[in-house]
């Protein structure tokens, strides 16, 4: 897997948090190996790795475990990032929450976010992972601590959620999880969550703005594709996709064409989860859909744009993906 990284303007709420807390975090950057001028710079991003152990030192050098809960006492929408702004201009929370899950990997690429409908109620579930390390229960108390107090600050209203779900044993001192969330509290929960009364989700905010909306979705947007093409892995798809109308392309060529040895583009491809085999396999599947979405091509010219030789070949591997023929999944559009 490549490095995930968390973005200066999360990083900068975390030591906030920790400072509060007592923590002297110029000094444990330098102890860590971090540069604490780098957090003033919008665009620095530091490893996920790095923020759990600034996260397990903070704790042992403040002996406090709920310091993460502090993140709920300094809202600033720049800790979302661009983020931040953009759930401001939303219609409502519910529309803002799904800006959220969207735009998420600017914010911290460590964190995977879920926002559904539940029966009568809306349900923010968050999930952390590390690299190497595995992340700081800390990390998701002081997501979701951050998230409901953002949400009492838009609405200008004291937000009760249904249910605060917290992954890990109850705390020997539960108070200052009652202080902040002000919610049943369920430890030992499968997942990391908060559960929402949909009148909560579902009013507007005041401070929506559909204008700012599109324009904060825009600059996301851009963000999110600068930080994309900094992966080897979508440089490599867009090389197969102009490729493969010439044929099946081979590991030597789309490493030529990335300046890349093929044993460099293989290590690259594979700290970024992925493998070459598997890349074309899923760039082909993602272009077939796409491809049959258009009634102007015949299967035979989308099996000869997706690089296989041999027809036959592309309906294996149809099927392969998605259970049926490509005639069946043109029918079903």
């Amino acid at each position: 897997m490549s490095e995930r990284t968390t973005s200066s303007s999360w990083a900068s709420g975390i030591v906030q948090a920790l400072e509060m807390g007592g923590v002297d975090c110029r000094r444990l950057f330098r102890e860590l190996g971090l540069d604490y001028a780098a957090l003033a710079d919008a665009d620095a991003r530091f490893p996920q790795d790095a923020m759990t152990r600034l996260w397990e030192r903070a704790v042992a050098l403040s002996g406090d475990p709920a310091i993460g809960l502090n993140m709920a006492k300094g809202v600033r929408p720049a800790a979302f990032h661009v983020v931040g702004y953009a759930l401001m201009s939303s219609r409502t929370l519910k529309e803002g929450f799904a800006r959220l899950v969207r735009y998420q990997r600017i914010i911290a690429e460590g964190a995977d976010l879920h926002f559904r409908a539940s029966g009568d109620a809306y349900v923010l579930s968050l999930a952390i992972h590390g690299d190497r390390l595995p992340p700081a229960r800390q990390s998701a108390e002081a997501s979701l601590a951050y998230a409901l107090t953002f949400c009492r600050w838009l609405t200008g209203r004291p937000i009760t959620p249904r249910e605060v779900r917290l992954q890990g044993p109850a705390p020997a001192n539960p108070e200052p999880y009652r202080q902040v969330f002000q919610a049943p509290l369920v430890f030992n929960a499968d997942h990391y969550g908060l559960i929402f009364e949909r009148a909560d989700m579902e009013s507007p905010l005041p401070t929506a703005n559909e204008a700012l909306a599109q324009l904060h979705d825009r600059f996301a947007g851009e963000y999110l594709a600068r930080f994309s093409e900094s992966r080897v892995t979508h440089q490599a798809r867009q090389v197969l996709c102009r490729l493969l109308p010439q044929g099946e392309p081979k590991r030597e060529s789309v490493a030529a064409a990335l300046h890349l040895s093929q044993r460099t583009l293989q290590r690259r491809l594979q700290e970024e989860g992925s493998s070459f085999q598997e890349l074309l396999d899923v760039t082909r599947r993602d272009l077939a859909e796409q491809y049959l979405a258009q009634p102007k091509l015949t299967l035979l010219e989308i099996a000869y744009l997706l690089g296989f030789a041999d027809p036959s070949n592309f309906f294996r591997a149809f099927r392969r993906w998605f259970g049926i023929t490509p005639g069946e999944y043109r029918a079903r559009l």
